[in-house]
């Protein structure tokens, strides 16, 4: 099994449990990365957010308040750690290929062969308002974009002089920075559209996937002719949370009392006013939802918006949900609860049965939120002989067998 750590700093409640450090502190990050690496983790992920969560026109109080630059974190990372793999989440729509690729390998170089580039691209307006490209570009522009940014990089990253000339980039010189020891950064990517399966079949050595259960098997089973096509075996790792306790009945109660946290009643009616378009702090979270018609003149695909919306007023009629249990519906993450050795257990034996390659876990906090995990369900899929005693590689590459 392999196992992958997400830094959980987009998540909007994780800051506010006593417990956790501050989101910006090296601390923060050095922490989970150690505890990542005691469980013998394939790497660590962060995300990437270039512009700071607003709602309604004003920044979002909720949300992070800011990120430090990735790649100059996971540097400063790989200091502290010796074998976990280090992974950048970097926008392909915004950026350009000759700076990424030098990044990039610096990071590889420093780290020993430990680094990572999570391609993602972006078709939100206001994140292009940071940007000399400005706007965005339509989603199957995106993608084509993507492609052609991973092929320039990879040119760059062979050595020596380099040339392209196409649609998106022309650019010719000579890779000025030294070879790394992957060559390649290994690649992840995550995208759940039919182009964006095309793009993981073609260009990732993990595929990051958004869903497990019934829709992750057969997420699954789509992609292995894909690869094949292409010549490839990457890995399919989704994402996952989890919610332990000593007891079953423990472990539900402790779940129950996550969400409950999660989608507290202003998280509750924030998720609501993000596809009504409107100001809703007057309605009652656990009351029905607004008589109010949506704003769509913002929305990106208005027809789309409203067909949602339709749909969710008509699940809250039959099943009689209010604003906030309508919520707790929809962003319901099913995360794997129980006893240490219940959710060991689970995850072995989706892995088994052909529902993914691994699991990229998402801790409700940070830097403490992976700890328990590492010192009680490490133990029992070790027990089972379905996660590695020890590192037996140095590189990323070697890590995951790519």
């Amino acid at each position: 099994m392999h196992l992958g750590v997400l830094f959980p700093s987009s998540q909007l409640t994780v800051w506010a449990d006593s417990p956790v450090g501050s989101h910006i502190a090296l601390e923060s990050f050095t922490h989970l990365a150690r505890t990542a690496e005691r469980g013998c983790f394939d790497f660590l992920i962060l995300a990437d957010h270039p512009r700071q969560a607003e709602h309604l026109g004003e920044f979002f109080e909720l949300g992070v308040a800011g990120e430090p630059d990735q790649i100059t974190l996971l540097s400063a990372v790989a200091a502290s750690t010796s074998h976990l793999g280090l992974v950048a989440t970097v926008n392909a729509t915004f950026n350009e290929p000759f700076d990424i690729a030098r990044r990039l390998s610096t990071l590889d170089r420093l780290s020993g062969g430990r680094a990572g580039w999570n391609v993602v691209t972006t078709s939100d307006a206001a994140t292009g308002a940071n940007f000399r490209r400005g706007g965005y570009l339509p989603h199957a522009d995106r993608y084509r974009r993507a492609a052609e940014f991973v092929d320039v990089t990879r040119k760059i990253w062979a050595g020596g002089r380099f040339e392209h000339h196409g649609p998106q980039f022309s650019v010719s010189g000579e890779f000025a920075a030294p070879p790394s020891p992957q060559g390649t950064p290994l690649m992840l990517q995550a995208g759940m559209s039919e182009q964006g399966r095309e793009f993981g079949a073609a260009y990732a050595d993990v595929v990051y996937s958004g869903c497990k259960g019934e829709a992750g098997r057969a997420f699954y089973r789509d992609l292995r002719p894909r690869f094949a096509r292409h010549g490839r075996t990457p890995k399919v790792m989704p994402g996952v949370s989890f919610v332990l306790g000593d007891s079953p009945e423990e472990a539900r109660e402790n779940a129950r009392a996550a969400r409950l946290q999660e989608v507290c009643p202003r998280r509750a009616l924030w998720y609501l006013e993000r596809f009504w378009g409107r100001d809703l702090s007057t309605c009652d979270p656990d009351g029905p939802l607004p008589d109010l018609d949506p704003d769509l003149t913002t929305a990106p695909d208005p027809v789309a918006r409203a067909t949602r919306i339709e749909k969710w007023r008509a699940l809250a009629a039959e099943q009689r949900l209010s604003i906030r249990e309508l919520v707790l519906k929809l962003t319901d993450p099913k995360p794997f609860t129980g006893t240490p050795r219940q959710v060991a257990a689970a995850m072995d034996d989706y892995v088994r049965g052909g529902g993914s390659d691994g699991f990229i876990l998402v801790p409700r906090s940070a830097p403490r939120g992976l700890d328990e995990f590492v010192a009680k369900v490490v133990p029992e899929l070790r027990d089972r002989g379905a996660l590695r005693p020890e590192y037996s590689a140095t590189t990323l590459r070697g890590h995951l067998g790519s």
